[in-house]
Parts: structure tokens; C-alpha cells; sequence
């Protein structure tokens, strides 16, 4: 299955264009769509309070939040999701299938040569709303997207080589934009079309003070009325919103909610009781611990199970000592019973190997069976291989390195001593420093870390997993690795025009990176989603772009009497 990033250039007709921009008729069961109400939400990342309200910042979260207001080329055509008969869950952090994909802002789209383009035609009629102090209300245009690029591309904080493949983007009139490549690449529209910086704003917001919420202003479904940082994003409809639905035959304006409130809760504990007593009424992110406790407390609870769409691991400085040693990386993989902790902490809600690459990537996942031995090594306990490992290479017992990691975790809060505890075994012991998520983030951007970093990394989508993590110069390169020859393979899979090809060139890459163990490979837990009955038209969807979860909750409605019926 071809994915919106990798399209093969030719196969995308005009025709096909305009009918991916309009989404499809879908069936939602019984229930009449309501209006009114306000949806409280434990979001997935509901620990962590909004860290930019600016795509230019290039910080991942933005979009997040600022996906409400801010729209974006293309998104997720959510006719095509489970709940209506489709094939898609829309679990993937940032990843849209070709099929699941429409226009957003994007009315239609089409390649053409000579040079190599392609050019999207907007939506008319999609207005700015008026936002005092700030602008009068207006339409989109062309403009307004060449603006959004060219700022983010000319951002300091630009992540290296991201916009590398575009010659130039302009408007050819108020209603096209033209993107001209250098050459093609296969991410095109993920890299500015639904990805994590694709946000569309006006000029005006900047002019104003874009880090200031108070001055955002978008044409997405909701606007951005109240931030209170550690506690709650406030979003309230935007009267005006473009975009429609058609349930049962029948088109409605969106949104359906009056307000959606997005709560941070640090604590798990509090989040669960939230949800328990129907003060949110819906929470994205359950670890399996508290699954039994809830659906016997809360058993008119609706539920949906992922795997988890973020690796985690024990990322190393490959250019410190002793870590710069294949020998030492692969001896800490060896020490640690990852089989037990996917039996005895996770109590099998977890798979011991779904990481760089996530199994639902179809075509470019290898399980580890198909591994080849030296793999399959890393994820077999054998301490005393590990000793003898750390032997070789000089490693005294009762070594000792820093650790930094989250407090915002609970799961790495409790994983990490665990890990710890394995390695102490094989005389290694590790200084945990637990830190708050900016302070967290910002030892990775600066290149401050410890020589042990331990995260969460998004898988994103197949390509991006492997040239976020492990090419030169990569933000979200903790360990630092940096290998030429690697990074020139990198480059050759976004030239590839053939899907096939690329999954070939990708499994082996991700073979490569795995046995060359820059990070202490650890299990991928499954994770939980709930929410009350009162909650239509959803069906556990998290994400409508990258951690763009907007358009689905401009798509639910509350059934506000049943929720009194039931007591809350």
C-alpha cells in the first residue's frame, strides 16, 4: 500500500486529484448528530502542557495545539476510518495513507515536468476570522501559504535538510500554489502538506506576536480562547468554519462541539480518576495497569488498544567513551531480559521488538524471526556474554554513567530503575537524573544530554524513523550517530520512485542501524483509549495528521442527554 508521502510521480492524475479532495459519504449508525456541549479531553501527550503556539519554532508539539486553528494542505479523510466502513484507524503519529488522505485547504492537486511541480489549487471562500488587535477578517490565499513556508524555512531552528528537495514555492494567482522540485521526493507532502510544521497562518498573527496565544487566529474549526500553561488549552467553535460532513446522506456544519478543552494532567493517578468520574470525557493515553481497575470502576467505558506508535529506549553518546565501542552497546542490549519485562511489567501488553520500524508499517516491518542472528542477539538475555563483552573492551565493573530521562513518564519513571537493576547485575551501574519535559527536550536540541538519554521517539512514518534518528546533524538524533555512508543510503531512498525498492533499501538499513545498536533497544508497550458513551462519532482515532488531532474532534458530538441519564 502506497502511503500520501510516497506517491510515484506520474500516477497522481488530475482526476484523482479532485477526487481525493472531496471526502466520501459515510455511515455513522443510528445517531442523529447533536450540537452544543464541551468536550474535555486527556489528549495522548496529556502530561504535557503546550510548548509553542509557532510552526517556525520547530517544535514538535505545536501541531498538536495548534492544529485546531491552524489547518494544513491535506489531512486525513476520515470517511475512510473504521468507524465508517473503512480500513483505517488514524492511530499513526504521522503517517496518511494514500487512500486515507484528502484535501484540506488543498481543493485539488496535480505533478506536472518540465521542471518537476506540482500545483495545488485552494479552496475558495475559506475566511480568517476577525481577531481584535490582531487582523480583520479575510480570506485565505496563495499568499498566505507561501508566507508559511518561506518562514519556516528561513526559521534558525529549521531541522537540517528538510526543505532540501524544493527549488521554490510561489503563488502563480490568488488561489494556486506551485511547490518546484529539484528532484523528486517522497515525502513531499508530508514535509509541507499534514506534517508536524504544515500549519497555514496569516501574516498578521506574526506582525502581532505569534508566541502569544492570545494573537492566534486560523481557519481551522476551533479558535484558541484561553491557555493556561500546565493546566488547559480552551478551543471554542469558530462560527464561520468552512467544512462540512455528510452523515446519513445528509451535509452538517462542523464543528458539532461548542468547545473543546484539551486538560494537562501530570499525574496519572488524577488523570484516571478524571475519567473514572466522567470529568473528562475522554482520555487518549491508558497505560494497561490501569485497564482492569477502570472497566470494573467505569463499565459503561467504550475502549480501543494500540501499540504504541513511539519507541523507546536508552539512546548512548557514540562519540564518548566507552560507548563509541560496538562492543559495550551490544554487551548493555545483552543485559537486559527484555522477554521478562514484556511478561512480568508490561504483563504481555507490549512487543519485545516493534522499533525503529512499527509493525503496521506493511512492507517495510521485519519481524525478528526474520532477523539475522546477530539481531536476534541483542534482544536475548545473556549477561554473562555481556560480561565478557564489557571484559574485552576494557569496561571496569561498578562503571557508572548518567542517565537522563522524564519525569513526565510514568512509565519510564518505573522502566528505567528496572533496567538499571539488569545492568547493575553485570557491574554497571546507572546515575538517574530525572528532569521536567522542557529542561528534558532541551539537553537533545542542545546537545547536552548524558552519555545516557532515555526516551520515547516517535516512529513517525517508515522513512522518517530511520533518517530522524540515525542521519548526521538530526535533531531527534540522540545518540549523535553519524555515518556517511549511511546518510548517503538516506538520500537514495527519497530519490526512489519505486515503493519497492525503497522497502528493500529501507529493511536494510534498518537491519544495519539495528546491529550497530546506538540505543538500548527496549520492548513497545500497548496503549489504552477510553471514553463515555456520550461520545459520538468516534471510535479511538488519534490522529489526523502528524499528532494533528483537530479534524476528529471537530467530527464528534456529544449526546448531552444521555450523559445526564447516566448521572454525570
Amino acid at each position: 500500500m502506497r502511503t500520501g508521502w510516497e506517491r510515484t510521480l506520474g500516477a497522481f492524475t488530475l482526476g484523482a486529484a479532485l477526487l481525493l479532495g472531496q471526502p466520501a459519504a459515510h455511515a455513522q449508525g443510528g445517531d442523529k448528530p447533536q450540537y452544543g456541549g464541551t468536550l474535555e479531553v486527556g489528549t495522548v501527550y496529556v502530561t504535557l502542557s503546550a510548548l509553542s503556539w509557532d510552526p517556525a519554532d520547530w517544535n514538535w508539539k505545536s501541531n498538536h495545539d495548534s492544529g485546531q486553528f491552524y489547518e494544513q494542505l491535506f489531512a486525513a479523510d476520515l470517511s475512510k476510518s473504521k468507524k465508517a466502513g473503512g480500513k483505517h484507524a488514524f492511530y499513526a503519529d504521522a503517517w496518511l495513507p494514500s487512500d486515507g488522505t484528502r484535501g484540506e485547504l488543498a481543493e485539488s492537486w496535480q505533478w506536472k515536468d518540465n521542471p518537476l511541480r506540482i500545483e495545488i489549487k485552494l479552496r475558495k471562500g475559506i475566511m480568517f476570522p476577525e481577531k481584535a488587535g490582531v487582523m480583520k477578517s479575510r480570506e485565505l490565499v496563495a499568499d498566505d501559504v507561501v508566507y508559511a513556508y518561506t518562514r519556516l524555512d528561513k526559521s534558525p531552528k529549521k531541522i537540517v535538510g528538510y526543505f532540501d528537495h524544493v527549488q521554490k514555492v510561489e503563488a502563480t494567482d490568488s488561489h494556486t500554489v506551485v511547490i518546484t522540485f529539484k528532484e523528486f521526493f517522497a515525502e513531499w507532502d508530508y514535509r509541507f502538506g499534514w506534517g508536524y510544521f504544515s500549519g497555514i497562518y496569516p501574516r498578521e498573527v506574526v506582525e502581532a506576536g505569534i508566541a502569544n496565544w492570545k494573537n492566534a487566529n486560523g481557519t481551522g474549526p476551533f479558535m484558541l480562547t484561553d491557555f493556561v500553561s500546565g493546566n488547559s488549552n480552551t478551543y471554542t467553535k469558530n462560527p464561520n468554519y468552512w467544512d462540512k460532513d455528510k452523515i446519513g446522506g445528509v451535509d452538517y456544519k462542523l464543528p458539532f462541539v461548542d468547545k473543546v478543552v484539551y486538560r494537562t494532567i501530570k499525574d496519572e493517578a488524577t488523570n484516571i480518576a478524571a475519567l473514572r468520574t466522567g470529568k473528562l470525557d475522554l482520555l487518549e493515553y491508558i497505560r494497561w495497569q490501569n485497564v482492569e481497575s477502570l472497566k470494573k470502576s467505569a463499565p459503561q467505558l467504550k475502549w480501543s488498544r494500540w501499540l504504541n506508535m513511539s519507541g523507546t529506549f536508552m539512546s548512548f553518546l557514540v562519540n564518548q567513551k566507552p560507548f563509541d565501542d560496538v562492543r559495550v552497546r551490544r554487551a548493555l542490549n545483552m543485559a537486559v531480559n527484555k522477554q521478562e519485562i514484556v511478561s512480568a511489567y508490561y504483563a504481555g501488553n507490549a512487543e519485545l521488538f516493534a522499533y525503529p520500524m512499527h509493525p503496521d508499517y506493511i512492507g517495510y516491518f521485519e519481524p525478528l524471526e526474520k532477523m539475522p542472528a546477530s539481531i536476534k542477539e541483542l534482544f536475548t538475555y545473556d549477561p554473562k556474554k555481556a560480561r565478557k563483552l564489557l571484559d574485552e573492551a576494557g569496561v571496569p565493573k561498578n562503571f557508572s554513567f548518567k542517565v537522563q530521562v522524564c519525569s513526565c513518564s510514568p512509565d519510564h519513571m518505573e522502566l528505567l530503575p528496572l533496567v538499571a537493576a539488569y545492568l547493575e547485575q553485570v557491574g554497571i551501574k546507572l546515575e538517574i537524573q530525572p528532569m521536567e519535559y522542557a529542561a528534558f527536550l532541551s539537553a537533545m536540541t542542545s546537545r547536552t544530554m548524558t552519555a545516557g538519554y532515555f526516551m520515547n521517539n516517535g516512529h513517525t512514518n517508515p522513512t522518517t524513523t530511520i533518517r530522524k534518528s540515525f542521519t548526521t546533524g538530526q535533531q531527534w538524533n540522540p545518540s549523535g550517530w553519524s555515518d556517511p555512508a549511511f546518510d548517503k543510503k538516506m538520500d537514495e531512498v527519497y530519490r526512489t520512485r519505486d515503493e519497492e525498492k525503497r522497502q528493500e533499501m529501507l529493511k536494510e538499513m534498518t537491519r544495519e542501524i539495528l546491529d550497530k545498536a546506538p540505543y538500548l533497544w527496549l520492548p513497545t508497550p500497548y496503549i489504552y483509549t477510553a471514553w463515555w458513551p456520550w461520545v459520538k462519532n468516534y471510535d479511538g482515532e488519534l490522529r489526523a495528521g502528524a499528532v494533528r488531532p483537530g479534524p476528529i474532534y471537530a467530527r464528534l458530538w456529544l449526546d448531552q442527554e444521555l450523559k445526564k441519564k447516566m448521572g454525570f
